[in-house]
């Protein structure tokens, strides 16, 4: 049941989140989400519609779980690049050890879900682009907004596509979108390193 101060909808979530990793969509039934929460399978139905509309609630669930995180990341920078550079780290090992954002990515246990984040992206994606570029427009209000807006998409974009399928260290993924963010939206750079500058 219920346990205080939670919803049935956030018991109904996590039971589905956890049933999902371990099952994959296909072997989830709305009644063995029913009985983890210790409901009835018709309350199911009533707060999800469908096994699809469930499966999309709990990613969507995940992804702002993230972007709560982004948000703090963000927080703790005071220039654009590093910002960004600490928020792609963040998405790429926080993904390695989010075993729901992994089966999804990955198509583990069935790749019925991965249409949530690729072809049918738009309530991930967008949400996570625009929360993304408000709170950048707010913590740095002299970037343009248009081209913030613009950047920030292909970022998430580019950070998902090196989730699902990376093709270098995380690190240099990181200072590479970086750069390409600075750069397209105007922001200064940190200088480069030199010998003399290097702790010794």
């Amino acid at each position: 049941m219920s346990t205080a101060g939670r919803s049935v909808r956030e018991d109904l979530l996590d039971a589905a989140a956890e049933l999902l990793v371990e099952r994959g969509y296909r072997g989830v039934r709305m009644q063995d989400v029913a009985a983890a929460a210790g409901v009835s399978r018709q309350t199911v139905y009533n707060e999800f519609g469908d096994k699809w509309g469930l499966a999309r609630a709990v990613v969507i669930r995940d992804n702002e779980r993230y972007l709560d995180g982004i948000d703090r990341v963000l927080s703790e920078h005071r220039d654009l690049y590093s910002a960004v550079t600490a928020a792609v780290l963040f998405s790429l090992e926080m993904s390695a050890d989010d075993q729901l954002k992994k089966m999804v990515l990955t198509g583990a246990g069935g790749d019925e879900l991965l249409p949530l984040l690729t072809t049918q992206s738009e309530p991930v994606l967008f949400a996570a682009s625009a929360r993304i570029a408000e709170h950048a427009l707010r913590q740095w209000p002299e970037l343009d907004r248009t081209v913030l807006t613009e950047i920030t998409e292909a970022a998430v974009r580019l950070t998902t596509s090196h989730i699902m399928l990376p093709s270098a260290p995380p690190e240099e993924v990181a200072h590479f979108i970086a750069r390409m963010v600075t750069r397209y939206t105007g922001a200064p750079e940190p200088a480069p390193v030199t010998s003399a500058d290097e702790p010794r």
